[in-house]
């Protein structure tokens, strides 16, 4: 018997009514189903064929957490706004189910990010994105500086309101919003763009995903001791301060996106930016 994990958003499934029509469809055409509501993760379950995540982007990030280490590939069914990583649409569930059933889907890598906070020179936690590692100020509205270092050579100082270090499938978020560069999201690659540079000549800045990236934390104005937080896909955060830095790199597993339809990047791009 095939075992699916629905991992669901109480938030964006009130009720639960779509998750448990899913779980009605799939179990009436023989599978098992495991129910996870996200914020409660424990250890991922044995035997699941796949991940079907039921809420929006964000919902998906938290899955693909969840998930990283399993190899189950992933799919979202669209109860949020853009969509760009929920395939499924909610007058297109049956459907979609019923490829998943017959296999009637290919699996798409995703690269993910590694990043590593170094504290008074020594490592003191490590996260992984899929979407995007950013480091923002925490506090007043002030300029702040961000030294950038690639493969221990330096490269720049940045002044601004932040920088954001994103994988090819989180250009479509914030990096988007920030003047980056949109990507194919099976490509392997790092961008790094700054947010807001009090500059006219800092743009992104496109990396081998076997670069490694440092961002160290220096004085700000005045040699004043700055006041940041480094976001992992938008959830876990982590204080930061002068002499600090965050090492960034490609993370060592890939996520898997079960695709069953057969439209592109471009086409979905398309579909999204001409929403209203």
């Amino acid at each position: 018997m095939e075992k699916y994990l629905i991992y669901s958003n109480p938030g964006k499934d009130e009720g639960f009514c779509t998750t448990e029509y899913v779980e009605r469809y799939l179990r009436k055409k023989g599978a098992e189903t495991i129910r996870v509501i996200s914020g409660t993760e424990g250890d991922f379950p044995e035997g699941i064929k796949c991940v079907i995540v039921i809420g929006g982007d964000g919902t998906v990030l938290l899955a693909a957490g969840f998930a990283k280490d399993s190899g189950v590939p992933i799919i979202g069914i669209n109860l949020g706004a853009l969509g760009y990583l929920t395939e499924v649409e909610e007058n297109n569930i049956d459907a979609s189910l019923d490829a998943l059933l017959s296999d009637s889907f290919v699996c798409e890598e995703r690269m993910m990010l590694k990043g590593r906070v170094k504290k008074s020179g020594k490592e003191v936690c490590e996260s992984f994105a899929l979407n995007d590692i950013v480091i923002v100020r925490n506090g007043s509205l002030m300029v702040n500086r961000y030294a950038l270092y690639v493969n221990d050579n330096f490269l720049n100082t940045y002044s601004g309101d932040g920088i954001i270090v994103t994988t090819p499938t989180g250009s479509t978020g914030y990096n988007l919003s920030a003047g980056g560069p949109l990507v194919e999201p099976s490509a392997q690659l790092m961008i790094v763009t700054p947010i807001c540079p009090h500059t006219l000549n800092q743009r992104s800045i496109i990396l081998s995903p076997e670069d490694r990236i440092e961002i160290k934390i220096p004085y700000g104005k005045d040699n004043k001791v700055q006041s940041l937080e480094v976001n992992f896909d938008g959830g876990r955060k982590v204080s930061l301060s002068t002499g600090d830095s965050v090492i960034i790199e490609k993370g060592d597993n890939n996520t898997r996106f079960a695709k069953v339809k057969k439209t592109s990047f471009l086409e979905v791009l398309q579909h999204k930016l001409s929403e209203k």
